[in-house]
């Protein structure tokens, strides 16, 4: 310690200057996680938007073998019909 600065002065300026570097500490640890954050995000996002998007598909697939199942029935019955009154 300084024997010319008074005791109150050396003591404010060592408390800020570890406020300076607890300051300047804690901005790294922030920037640190924000991108190890932004990592994760980055993994778990894409996976999840597959994942629907596949499902989606899944979904128009069955929905139009549904419609194209309907389709044959109803040109099945159409050409029961035909048949019926080429008969008569």
């Amino acid at each position: 310690m300084d024997d010319e600065k008074p005791v109150l002065e050396q003591t404010t300026d060592a408390i800020s200057s570890a406020a300076d570097a607890t300051k300047e500490a804690v901005k790294a640890v922030v920037k640190k996680v924000k991108k190890a954050a932004r990592k994760a995000a980055k993994k778990v996002m894409p996976k999840k938007k597959a994942a629907k998007k596949s499902k989606a598909k899944k979904a128009a697939k069955k929905s139009s073998k549904k419609s194209s199942a309907k389709k044959s029935a109803k040109k099945a019955t159409k050409k029961k019909k035909k048949a019926r009154k080429s008969k008569r």
